[in-house]
């Protein structure tokens, strides 16, 4: 009798030990699959999200190398123009300047304009000097424009005109302005292509 219980205890034993035993292997088993998963998953997500940052980075420095070559080419763009303005204004203003402080120029020019003018219209005209070249011009305009000025010519000097003449209607309905800054630029936007096709080989 004791020997039968003490068989089935021990039957009862080891059953509960091999199904503990097989339980825990489930488990361990399970618990291996779960964290293999998981480290499938992380490597999973650490790629994508390592990828994306290769693809992040090099869009990035796509768009600093594009901005730095723009940048470059404006840097350069300016400095271009920059020489190019210098060089055009070194060749311009002093024969500008030079031109309109030769007053037999000037008064030829002068002359020349208002008799034209008078010969095609036939309205009051007036023209406008600088104040500063009043003592060697007024004189000049009285003696040799004489026929004009009974005519309705109006000679006048301003203090805003620094050298050349400004002309049109007496009623200053319009004038028409001869100066060296007017000259200056004119010239400035005839040559600057020019001169930046010749600096740079450069068409405008």
């Amino acid at each position: 009798m004791n020997s039968k219980i003490q068989q089935l205890t021990e039957t009862i034993f080891n059953e509960g030990v091999q199904k503990a035993k097989e339980e825990a292997e489930a488990i361990i088993k399970e618990a291996n699959e779960t964290a293999s998963r998981i480290k499938t998953d992380a490597q999973d997500e650490a790629d994508k999200l390592m990828k994306e940052t290769r693809i992040k980075s090099a869009d990035l420095q796509k768009q600093v190398e594009s901005e730095i070559k723009m940048s470059l080419n404006q840097a350069v763009s300016t400095v271009k123009q920059e020489i190019t303005r210098l060089i055009t204004m070194q060749v311009i203003k002093p024969s500008v300047s030079e031109l309109f402080s030769d007053k037999d120029y000037l008064k030829t020019l002068v002359s020349n304009v208002v008799k034209g003018w008078m010969e095609k219209e036939n309205l009051d005209l007036k023209v406008i000097l600088s104040e500063s070249d009043r003592g060697q011009l007024e004189s000049y305009f009285k003696n040799n424009l004489a026929t004009e000025l009974n005519k309705g010519l109006e000679v006048a000097f301003s203090s805003n005109i620094k050298s050349g003449f400004k002309i049109g209607p007496s009623d200053n309905s319009y004038l028409i302005s001869f100066t060296d800054d007017d000259f200056t630029n004119f010239l400035k936007s005839y040559l600057r292509p020019k001169t930046s096709q010749l600096l740079f080989g450069e068409k405008k």
